[in-house]
């Protein structure tokens, strides 16, 4: 089974706010796969699936940004999922919009997100996806992720946005290195 986690904010005054990237791409993923993401467990959103023959959970953490590990946290121990088959998807600051990176471990970056999924698996060694979304050093940070994309910036982001398609597909059949190699060079 594997578990590929959309990180964002719950709440209709964050869509479309940079920091809900994550959301986006499970969103976009699971509307073009005729998939609803609407079941409701352990204070997240979540569809079970299957593909190629494998259990897959698509899942969005309807916990504030900085409390999202405890419900991946909670899939995880309850599901049996291995860290190995753990994917999550995340806004970057540090890359630039329109362009993204997959990471096989890491440190969180400062993303309050992932500094709380690495505090509650106990490690920081699960695969990830991370969406730039540019920084803009004129605006407080928080103001910054929590603010909505420009008309502009939505049209780059779109673009991305569908990329992560293939993406996903490719991570439920390939494996991790050679996932990078093909899409890292982008």
């Amino acid at each position: 089974m594997k578990l590929i986690v959309g990180l964002g904010n719950p709440g209709v005054e964050y869509e479309n706010t940079r920091h809900n990237v994550g959301f986006m791409v499970i969103d976009n993923f699971c509307s073009k796969n005729n998939l609803l993401c609407n079941n409701n467990k352990f204070n997240g959103l979540y569809v079970q699936t299957t593909i190629n023959n494998e259990k897959i959970i698509f899942l969005k953490p309807q916990k504030y940004m900085n409390l999202s590990g405890e419900v991946v946290r909670d899939f995880v121990n309850y599901f049996k999922i291995d860290i190995n088959h753990i994917f999550i998807i995340n806004d970057d600051l540090d890359i630039t919009l329109g362009k993204y990176k997959l990471k096989s471990s890491g440190s969180c970056g400062g993303h309050n997100g992932l500094r709380n999924i690495e505090l509650n698996l106990g490690t920081n060694k699960y695969k990830r996806l991370k969406i730039g979304i540019s920084n803009d050093k004129n605006r407080d940070t928080k103001d910054y992720v929590l603010g909505k994309f420009t008309k502009e910036e939505n049209e780059i982001l779109k673009q991305i946005v569908e990329k992560t398609e293939n993406i996903i597909k490719d991570f439920l059949m390939i494996n991790f290195d050679l996932l990078m190699t093909k899409y890292n060079n982008n």
